[in-house]
């Protein structure tokens, strides 16, 4: 599902984009736990981007920081969104190489998994820079370890799954 056009480029990238911005500002499933937050399908326009390019994915990840700091949530989870440029740029660049991963149910999973680890290794980072400058609350460990990062791992993957079956389905139709 590659576009063949400059102007299906943009107007995939600027489709993708809004839905980043959008989605944090209405989807009605939504835990916040600050620094932690866990909005459904928040990360399925950045995947689909990654599917795709890795300057519509940098682009896409903006969009979705810009749709968080528009949400009023914390700054701290505004600043996660904006952690997304790691993850999302490694496995862009990664499946620009290796195309074939999306073909294979294994490597799928595999990369999944690999790159939920990366995606919770740059939000809990994020928190403890963001808590280094201000103060870390009584339970540290449980917030950046529990709720960040293993929950970012779980939510992640969830998220990516669902991009997928949105991407094999578009595939299909194309």
């Amino acid at each position: 599902m590659k576009p063949t056009s400059k102007n299906q480029f943009m107007t995939l990238t600027a489709f993708l984009t809004a839905l980043a911005i959008v989605i944090p500002l209405v989807m009605p499933i939504k835990i916040v736990i600050p620094p932690a937050s866990f909005t459904l399908a928040s990360h399925v326009a950045i995947f689909l981007a990654m599917f795709i390019s890795p300057l519509m994915t940098v682009i896409v990840v903006l969009g979705s920081t810009i749709g968080f700091a528009m949400s009023s949530l914390p700054f701290i989870i505004t600043l996660r969104a904006l952690s997304h440029l790691l993850f999302g740029t490694i496995g862009a660049l990664y499946l620009q190489k290796h195309p074939e991963t999306l073909d294979s149910q294994k490597k799928t999973w595999i990369f999944n998994f690999v790159l939920a680890l990366i995606h919770a290794f740059g939000e809990v980072v994020v928190c403890i820079l963001f808590y280094t400058t201000t103060a870390y609350p009584a339970n540290a460990f449980y917030i950046l370890f529990g709720l960040v990062g293993f929950g970012t791992i779980i939510h992640s993957m969830v998220d990516f799954v669902i991009a997928k079956i949105v991407y094999q389905a578009l595939k299909k139709i194309r």
